[in-house]
């Protein structure tokens, strides 16, 4: 039976067709697979990639979504639209050296809208955003391999035909369930992949469209191949990759519009055939629609790159550090091994890890080295899969092998380090869209294989168990990234000598409190890497914090010395010199992280502290006061400049810089506190004893609370309520400093009273 003129997308009236070229081998003839109409076949994808991922939906937001979400201002609505084209995708300017120069405009953008939508920043609206766009971009799979594997073909109505509606579905579910999505689906900062992956298959899609009234290829539509550029440039703008699909169209146009034999090409412009005239470059108007893409694509080029102002980003040796080798054959050596790797996670994704850098993957320094190997198989495959797909007498498997080459190879391209450094080792996000090019390799193996078994249900069973463990294993990992600690403890076992993956591990726990245990992964991964300054000091202020004061100084010096620009390490210095009573240190070094981080409230709120400390008052208040210029709700700058104030005697000005905190943060309980005291020094009782009880409403379980609104009423001369609170304040915290003493006081003027009117 042939299988050719089978259409699951038209009815039998429409099965008159013009083509393309020459009726060609169809892939479902032998394929042991199921057939569905299309509207089925694409609800069974959407259902199925709904269901690998759907238990992520209530997950946190988790590692880099920080970030590029919660720390963003750009998400915010108080920062114009208009910054979003000048910031990267963390929030920085784009013209400043710390920028990583990742210019998504677009996905930061719809982060935005999330946000507003939500009000505020609930991770529920973002996870179900990223999980719809997976089943989209699943759901437009099944066209776009319909194309890839069958062949571009419109019925007499212009309408697209699907001539291979089983290996299209078959490899639709592939990309649907592949469990190295995971990262892009449940990591929020995926959503930029999705983003691009979505107008990356609509720009392809549209290219194809170009084609609808075409005969024989010699006419086309100029409207959709600049649709198509224009497509293009939005991917980009969600992600740099988006830009390579440009590059696909034209690959597809030569190779399946034009049917163009590459090796037969070359060999003509080699030895200048006279025939090349004739060739169907020029004839179908191939040469004038690549111009239109390269036209296009360096347009994007040359303005993206007017827009980031500066060269490519600064990373550090831990981010990428073959790329630091001093030798060249290390860096190529360990380069390919990468590539390895990451043809590996198509292969086999079991072993997932949300980062891959600092040590994860020791640098191959010599051709000893046993995983030689993995290069070797890697370029023995693709060199065994690139001459089939130049050599092959057959058109049908050389355009195949070459569509799904150039689908894994191409989008690739940005992130191989062979046009600019990357600053990662192994990303699993960036294999989203290659894993297209993997799907078309997988498929057509399962269709040669299942062309030469006898017995094709066994081959079909292997695949739909495959399909089955990779459903399994994205519900297990999207498990994982449901939250910090499940995420950051899953890679242990994948990456244990990743110094990251214990550092993020040691801060988690630190977070929730356990610092014993803290202690012990934030000294792991110093072990592992020795020039770790963010795990130096982070231990350092947790040995801070339980007065191991000289090992915390040494933690923090050596941090300071790697990298002497570490604001937040000089801070913390500063505070352990100011703890073991070294001021003049302690000033040097707060004022080195000012010196490096200008915009620094917290550094400048702990100089006040050691100003006060050293009784110099005026000095303390003006370090307090630029805290809070900087940090208008930095409450606690506030609080201490009031309580100096209070306790030195200047009662009008702590009362005016009282109120004035209190109409920034009207809220805050501690300032209610802190300026009630000073009114009832100043015998405003009534204003006093209003902003007592809006903070005991605040806080009803603070004992200074009730024992200070006591004092007042004992001085207002309101003993029955002053006798109330101080009991309240005992109950609370029977060793309060006074109130117990005052409480006596009170008890016996009341008995003295009682005698008196007795």
């Amino acid at each position: 039976q042939n299988c050719n003129h089978h259409n699951a997308e038209a009815p039998n009236s429409e099965q008159a067709f013009h083509r393309m070229a020459q009726t060609e081998p169809n892939l479902d003839h032998d394929i042991p697979w199921f057939i569905l109409p299309s509207y089925w076949a694409k609800t069974v994808v959407a259902l199925i990639s709904f269901l690998c991922f759907a238990n992520s939906y209530d997950g946190d937001f988790v590692f880099d979504d920080s970030e590029a979400i919660i720390n963003n201002k750009d998400l915010r609505a108080e920062t114009p639209l208009g910054d979003l084209w000048h910031h990267d995708f963390w929030g920085s300017k784009l013209s400043s050296n710390t920028s990583h120069k990742s210019y998504r405009p677009l996905t930061v953008l719809t982060f935005r809208i999330n946000y507003l939508f939500a009000g505020g920043f609930y991770p529920v609206g973002f996870h179900v955003i990223n999980i719809i766009l997976h089943c989209t971009i699943s759901v437009l799979m099944v066209d776009v391999f319909s194309i890839l594997l069958g062949g571009l073909q419109f019925s007499n109505k212009g309408r697209r035909l699907n001539l291979a509606p089983k290996t299209s579905l078959l490899a639709a579910l592939l990309f649907a369930v592949h469990p190295v999505h995971t990262e892009c689906v449940d990591g929020i900062v995926g959503r930029a992949d999705l983003l691009c992956a979505l107008f990356f298959l609509l720009s392809f899609l549209g290219y194809c469209k170009a084609f609808r009234e075409s005969k024989e290829g010699h006419n086309f539509s100029i409207f959709w191949v600049l649709v198509s550029v224009i497509l293009g440039a939005i991917a980009m703008l969600c992600k740099e990759q988006g830009i390579t699909i440009l590059g696909l169209n034209a690959v597809f146009d030569a190779l399946v519009i034009n049917k163009l034999n590459v090796l037969e090409l070359l060999q003509k412009l080699l030895h200048k055939h006279k025939s090349l005239e004739n060739a169907g470059l020029l004839r179908k108007g191939l040469l004038f629609r690549i111009t239109l893409l390269m036209s296009g694509g360096a347009s994007i080029l040359y303005i993206r790159w007017r827009i980031m102002g500066t060269g490519p980003p600064a990373f550090t040796e831990v981010d990428n550090p073959a790329s630091f080798a001093d030798s060249l054959f290390v860096r190529a050596i360990n380069y390919n091994y990468y590539y390895s790797l990451n043809a590996w996670l198509l292969l086999c994704p079991w072993w997932l890890c949300f980062d891959w850098s600092m040590g994860c993957i020791p640098l191959i320094k010599s051709v000893s080295d046993w995983r030689i190997i993995a290069l070797a198989a890697l370029w023995f495959c693709l060199i065994g899969l690139i001459c089939q797909a130049l050599c092959s007498e057959d058109s049908h498997k050389r355009r195949i092998l070459t569509l799904g080459l150039g689908f894994l190879i191409i989008p690739f391209l940005p992130a191989s380090n062979l046009f600019f450094r990357v600053g990662f080792v192994i990303a699993e996000r960036v294999i989203y869209l290659p894993s297209i090019g993997y799907c078309i390799l997988f498929t057509y193996g399962f269709s040669l294989l299942s062309k030469q078994a006898k017995k094709k249900k066994i081959l079909a069973v292997a695949v739909l168990g495959i399909l089955l463990i990779n459903v399994m294993r994205c519900a297990l990992r999207s498990s994982q990234w449901r939250s910090e600690e499940q995420l950051f403890r899953s890679a242990l076992s994948v990456c244990p000598l990743n110094a990251k993956v214990h550092y993020n591990v040691g801060k988690n726990l630190a977070d929730k409190g356990n610092q014993s245990a803290a202690i012990k992964y934030y000294r792991e991964a110093v072990r592992l890497n020795p020039k770790y300054v963010h795990a130096m000091n982070n231990l350092g202020n947790i040995l801070k914090e339980r007065n191991e004061l000289q090992e915390a100084e040494e933690l923090l010096s050596l941090a300071v010395q790697i990298q002497p620009d570490f604001a937040a390490a000089w801070m913390n210095l500063g505070i352990v010199q100011n703890s073991l009573r070294r001021f003049e240190e302690a000033e040097q070094s707060y004022w080195t992280a000012i010196k490096h981080r200008k915009k620094y409230p917290d550094c400048y709120y702990n100089l006040g502290r050691l100003y006060a400390d050293l009784n110099r008052h005026i000095d303390a208040l003006n370090a307090w006061r630029n805290a809070t210029v900087l940090k208008p709700e930095h409450s606690l700058a506030w609080n201490n400049m009031i309580i100096l104030l209070d306790n030195t005697g200047n009662l009008a000005q702590a009362e005016a810089v009282g109120r004035e905190a209190l109409e920034l943060i009207p809220n805050d309980h501690s300032l209610m506190f802190s300026l009630a005291n000073v009114l009832g020094k100043s015998q405003k009782y009534k204003e006093s004893e209003a902003l007592f009880l809006k903070a005991i409403k605040a806080n009803p379980n603070a004992a200074s609370y009730h024992g200070n609104l006591a004092v007042l009423y004992h001085r207002w001369g309101n003993l029955d309520l002053a006798k109330k609170h101080y009991e309240v304040s005992l109950k609370l915290d029977p060793m309060a400093p006074g109130t117990k003493e005052n409480y006596n006081l009170l008890r016996r003027k009341l008995e003295q009273l009682q005698k008196k009117g007795g």
